[in-house]
């Protein structure tokens, strides 16, 4: 599945990156609602796990009338952001857009579900644009 958001959205702290546009669907196991931050994960199997790989990229910016310093997203599972996806930034001004990206791979147990996101974890409101986030079931 990659869903996207090209238009500029403002993330206020510990909020998720809204997703408002669907290239390429999801199936049973990967869902997701236009417009939303979230992506449920199933664990439909007859294994013990599904595996996941999830990756995001973006252009992150502190907004005019922002403190320059760094600015932070994360991949969060279940509304927590795991500390190995984090994506930080240190722009030299405001209004100065930055690209990151990470990845990581996700277990969910069978018959078990998981909400996947990606959380803005600065302690600023920031900008995002032109996110991109793809979750492939590799196993």
């Amino acid at each position: 599945m990659e869903i996207t958001a090209n238009a500029l959205q403002t993330v206020e702290t510990n909020q998720n990156v809204l997703f408002t546009e669907t290239p390429i669907g999801g199936n049973n196991s990967i869902i997701h609602r236009e417009g939303s931050g979230l992506v449920t994960l199933r664990g439909i199997t007859q294994q013990c796990r599904a595996l996941f790989r999830i990756t995001f990229s973006g252009n992150i910016v502190i907004p005019t009338g922002g403190t320059v310093g760094p600015i932070s997203l994360a991949i969060a599972l279940d509304g927590e952001a795991v500390a190995s996806s984090t994506m930080i930034s240190t722009p030299a001004a405001v209004e100065q857009f930055n690209n990151v990206s990470s990845s990581i791979f996700v277990c969910v147990p069978s018959s078990c579900c998981m909400t996947a996101s990606v959380r803005n974890i600065s302690a600023q409101a920031i900008e995002v644009q032109n996110a991109n986030l793809i979750i492939e079931r590799v196993a």
